[in-house]
């Protein structure tokens, strides 16, 4: 990847389990590549692991390592020590070097499952590092987050240009809108926008809810695509799309809303 420095974006998926957030952060990097907006840096944040599927990366068929297996390799089976210098300085150059899937067109990163039973903490402060170091290398950075809350829990990143919020149809995944919008401001992460964007399951009523009840920009949905289970199915990467899916189309469509249009 190029080493120089750039006006980074760097843009965060949120959502209730199963609304389609992390195909969307596929498709979203597939519209930045095909619209020649790279190098990207892509984030798996999220324990269940399923980003790398979606790009056709797998970590273990590659020789790369989570960050969570890195933590564990240095400080337990190694017998590092988490005492003196900073475990997220020392764990920051074996990310880069072992944990960090180098392609044409994107990296690829991911934080795994929990290192020691019970808490993110260090993994978690492992990517923050990490990120603050790498970010300045890319034209994007795509955060997929944990369902739920927790990436804005834990500050994973502190400074964001935008936050999307992927929505199913249900009342939960409405409450949870606003539930993250003011955790964001509690925890003062500084970000730039707070978009919502239907997930794959909205009907056209519950499009026009979203845009009458919620105090946030409504950006689309998520066009259901047979051709998107098929390839999660498969085992697939959605980047293989063809260019008139009906998913990467609304896809395309919702970052136009955003303003990521190439003109």
């Amino acid at each position: 990847m190029v080493k120089e420095k750039r006006n980074v974006k760097m843009l965060v998926t949120i959502g209730r389990g199963g609304t389609g957030k992390t195909s969307f952060v596929a498709l979203m990097a597939k519209h930045f590549i095909e619209i020649g907006e790279s190098p990207l840096l892509l984030v798996d944040a999220d324990p269940d692991q399923n980003l790398g599927e979606m790009i056709g990366v797998d970590l273990k068929e590659v020789g790369k390592k989570t960050i969570s297996e890195l933590l564990v390799e240095t400080f337990l089976e190694q017998g590092g020590t988490t005492i003196g210098v900073a475990p997220t300085e020392r764990i920051e150059n074996r990310i880069w070097s072992y944990g960090m899937f180098e392609s044409d067109y994107f990296d690829f990163i991911a934080l795994g499952t929990k290192w020691v039973e019970g808490c993110y903490c260090l993994p978690n402060a492992a990517l923050k590092g990490a990120l603050e170091s790498l970010t300045k290398n890319y034209k994007y950075v795509l955060v997929d987050s944990p369902a739920g809350l927790e990436h804005l829990n834990r500050r994973i990143t502190s400074k964001v240009d935008d936050i999307f919020d992927v929505l199913d149809p249900s009342k939960k995944s409405f409450d949870h809108v606003e539930r993250a919008h003011r955790i964001a401001k509690e925890v003062k992460i500084d970000f730039k926008n707070f978009y919502v964007v239907g997930g794959f399951r909205f009907s056209e009523g519950l499009e026009n809810r979203a845009e009458s009840s919620l105090k946030h920009k409504f950006l689309g949905k998520i066009a259901f695509d047979e051709a998107v289970e098929e390839h999660v199915l498969a085992g697939k990467s959605l980047l293989e799309l063809p260019s008139d899916s009906p998913a990467y189309v609304s896809v395309k469509k919702i970052m136009k809303n955003a303003g990521y249009v190439k003109f």
